[in-house]
């Protein structure tokens, strides 16, 4: 057993010696994008309601990329459902003018109320 390689490379893997055997060295794609508060969320989610879309998913190496992606677009329709609810309401800068209080009380409403929408759409499904 002596003569044994500590590296080899078969069929575009490589593999080192690990005691009387072989493992592959494998590795996952690298991302460089931040998973965030939604792909945590959503993360936590499919591990406990959907483990075989979640094993499947960290299996492929796709994981990380698919949450940073899906973080992007709650992000994304966050900002859209809060700035078409302030047209509705009229919560503009001149209200912020006029009486702060009012509009961090109002804002805090409308962002409450994204959030839920952003969580149901996209989130816990």
């Amino acid at each position: 057993m002596t003569g044994l390689k500590k590296m080899i490379r078969e069929n575009g893997i490589s593999y080192t010696l690990a005691g009387d055997y072989y493992i592959p060295d494998l590795r996952l794609p690298e991302e460089e994008r931040g998973i965030g508060r939604y792909g945590r969320l959503h993360r936590d989610y499919l591990k406990g309601e959907r483990p075989g879309t979640y094993s499947n998913l960290l299996l492929t190496g796709r994981l990380w990329t698919y949450l940073a992606d899906l973080n992007e677009q709650a992000e994304e329709r966050l900002d859209v459902i809060i700035r078409q609810i302030c047209g509705k309401e009229c919560v503009t800068e001149e209200l912020k003018k006029q009486d702060q209080m009012e509009w961090v009380r109002r804002m805090n409403s409308i962002r409450s109320r994204a959030e839920e929408i952003v969580l149901h759409e996209l989130i816990y499904v």
